[in-house]
C-alpha cells in the first residue's frame, strides 16, 4: 500500500453476563465498576470532543442487555451511593488516622470518579446503554461465543444474527462492523458472516504473517467478501502487553490494595499523584503517535484494538491517555480514522486483496493465538459440553424453546473458559457454566417448563431462534 498512513482505534466493550449473578468479588459489581471507570469517562470524551467520533466503538449485545435491564440504573446508583462512598470513607479515615495523608489524598481524587459517574447517570436518565449505543457502530455475537467452536449452522446463526438483530433494535442502524469474539477467525465462518451482512471485522494474524510484517497494514478480503482488518501488534503491544506503557512508575498500581480493596499507590510504591500520572499519560501518548507515524511512514492502515474496560478499570489513566492520543495525533499530523470508513474507502479504491494463503487458518488474539484458551485441556470438558448441548438444541428445530436457546447462549459465552484458564475469578466461571448447562438440560427434558426469559439476556432472540 502507498499514500499517507492512517490509524484506526477499535474499542471493544464487553463484560460477561453478570446481571443478577453474584456481587463481590465476582459478579454484578464488575458491571458497576466498568460503568463508573470506563463507560462514563468514554461517554464524556465523546460529548466533549467531536474528533472522538473517529474512534471505532463496539458494544457487545450481552453488555447492552445488562445495561438496559430493568432496575439497573437504581442498582448502579445504590452501588455508588452506598458501597463506594462507604469504602472510600472508611479507607480515607483509616489512612489519615495511621499517618498516611498522601494516600488518603489519592483516594479522595479517585473517589471523584465515582461521584462523577453518579452525576452522569442522572444526567442521562440512567440510560448508559442508549448513550453508548449512540456512538457504537460495531456489534458482536449475542453472548460473545468463540464462533469457530460452535457446532451447528443453527447455533452460528443464533449467535451472529441474534447479536446483529439486537443491535439494530437498540441502535436503529448498523453498517456491517462486527467484532469477532476473541478475534477468533476461521475461513469456515466466511459465508455465514457475509450472509448476515458483516462487512468489516478485526483479526489477529500476527503468528501467521509474522510480527511487524507490513502485511498487517493491509486490509484483506475473505472468500465471501468481508474485509478483515489485521491488528498491528507492533503498535498495540506498546500499550497492551507485559511491561507496556501502563507499567510506568507514575501510574496507579492495580495490585497493592488497602483494607477495603482500594488502590492509592503508584507502580513505584509512592502515593498515587494524579498530576504526575496525567503528565505520564501525555508523554506516553506522544510516544505512541511518534511510533505510529514511523510505522506508517510508507503508508497503510494500522489498526489497534483495545478492551474498553482496560481503559479505566485496569488502567485508571487510560481515558487520559486516549484523549491525549487525539491531541497528539492532531499535533503530529497523524489521521485517526473510523475503521468502517477506512475499509469502505479501500474497498472502493480496489485496495483490498484476497487473504493470503498462509493466513487462511484459525487464529485468535488469545495466548497463544489459537483456540487453546477456550478449548485446551484445562477447559476441554466445558467446551465439549457446550457443543453437545448445542447439537441437542439444534436437533429440535422449531420445537426448541426460547428459554432453551437463551440458556445455550449463556453456556456458549467465551468468558467462562477464559476466566477458568486465567484463574482470575475462583470457581465463579465453573458455577456459572454449570448452572446454565443444568437449566438447559432441565428445559430440554420438559420443553416449555421454564419461563421464556432469562433475566434480560437476549431479549430480542425469539424471532431469530425461530428462524434457525
Amino acid at each position: 500500500m502507498s499514500g499517507d498512513g492512517r490509524l484506526a482505534v477499535v474499542l471493544h466493550s464487553h463484560l460477561p453476563y453478570v446481571e443478577g449473578f453474584g456481587t463481590w468479588p465476582f459478579g454484578e459489581e464488575w458491571l458497576w465498576e466498568a460503568a463508573a471507570t470506563c463507560y462514563v469517562p468514554l461517554l464524556e470524551l465523546f460529548d466533549r470532543r467531536a474528533d472522538a467520533a473517529a474512534l471505532t466503538l463496539s458494544v457487545t449485545p450481552v453488555l447492552a442487555d445488562q445495561l438496559a435491564a430493568d432496575g439497573v440504573a437504581d442498582r448502579f446508583r445504590a452501588f455508588l451511593d452506598d458501597v463506594r462512598e462507604d469504602t472510600y470513607r472508611r479507607d480515607i479515615e483509616g489512612l489519615e488516622g495511621t499517618g498516611y495523608p498522601r494516600e488518603a489524598r489519592a483516594l479522595r481524587t479517585l473517589r471523584e470518579v465515582y461521584r462523577g459517574a453518579r452525576a452522569a447517570i442522572d444526567a442521562r436518565d440512567g440510560d448508559i446503554a442508549g448513550a453508548l449505543l449512540a456512538h457504537a457502530t460495531w456489534t458482536s455475537s449475542a453472548t460473545h461465543a468463540v464462533l469457530p467452536l460452535l457446532a451447528t449452522p443453527a447455533g452460528l446463526r443464533a449467535q451472529v444474527e441474534g447479536g446483529i438483530g439486537a443491535h439494530r433494535r437498540r441502535a436503529g442502524h448498523w453498517d456491517g462492523g462486527f467484532w469477532l469474539p476473541e478475534c477468533a477467525y476461521d475461513p469456515a465462518l466466511d459465508g455465514a458472516l457475509a450472509d448476515a451482512g458483516v462487512r468489516t471485522t478485526c483479526v489477529d494474524l500476527t503468528d501467521l504473517l509474522g510480527f511487524g510484517d507490513r502485511r498487517h497494514l493491509q486490509p484483506w478480503a475473505t472468500a465471501a467478501g468481508t474485509t478483515l482488518l489485521p491488528i498491528d501488534r507492533s503498535l498495540m503491544d506498546l500499550v497492551w502487553s507485559d511491561g507496556a506503557m501502563p507499567a510506568a512508575a507514575a501510574y496507579r498500581d492495580s495490585h497493592r490494595r488497602t483494607t477495603f480493596d482500594l488502590l492509592p499507590w503508584a507502580n513505584d510504591g509512592t502515593p498515587w499523584d494524579p498530576e504526575r500520572a496525567r503528565a505520564q499519560a501525555r508523554t506516553d501518548a506522544a510516544t505512541f503517535v511518534r511510533a505510529a507515524r514511523e510505522r506508517l511512514r510508507d503508508g497503510g492502515l494500522a489498526v489497534i484494538a483495545l478492551d474498553t474496560e482496560f481503559l479505566g478499570h485496569w488502567w485508571i489513566e487510560g481515558p487520559w491517555w486516549l484523549e491525549a492520543l487525539l491531541d497528539e495525533a492532531r499535533g503530529q499530523g497523524l489521521e485517526i480514522v473510523d475503521a468502517d470508513r477506512a475499509a469502505a474507502e479501500l474497498r472502493a479504491a480496489g485496495r483490498v486483496a484476497p487473504l493470503p494463503e498462509e493466513a487462511r487458518r484459525t487464529s485468535t488474539w488469545g495466548t497463544p493465538r489459537t483456540l487453546w484458551t477456550w478449548s485446551g485441556p484445562q477447559v476441554a470438558a466445558m467446551a465439549r459440553r457446550a457443543r453437545r448441548l448445542e447439537l441437542q438444541v439444534a436437533s429440535l428445530g422449531s420445537r426448541a424453546t426460547p428459554r432453551a436457546w437463551r440458556e445455550l447462549l449463556a453456556v456458549q459465552s467465551s468468558d467462562w473458559a477464559f476466566l477458568r484458564t486465567r484463574a482470575t475469578a475462583g470457581d465463579y466461571p465453573d458455577r456459572r457454566s454449570d448452572s446454565h448447562a443444568e437449566a438447559l438440560v432441565a428445559e430440554l427434558h420438559a420443553l416449555g417448563s421454564a419461563a421464556p426469559a432469562l433475566r434480560n439476556l437476549a431479549p430480542f432472540l425469539d424471532g431469530t431462534a425461530a428462524r434457525t
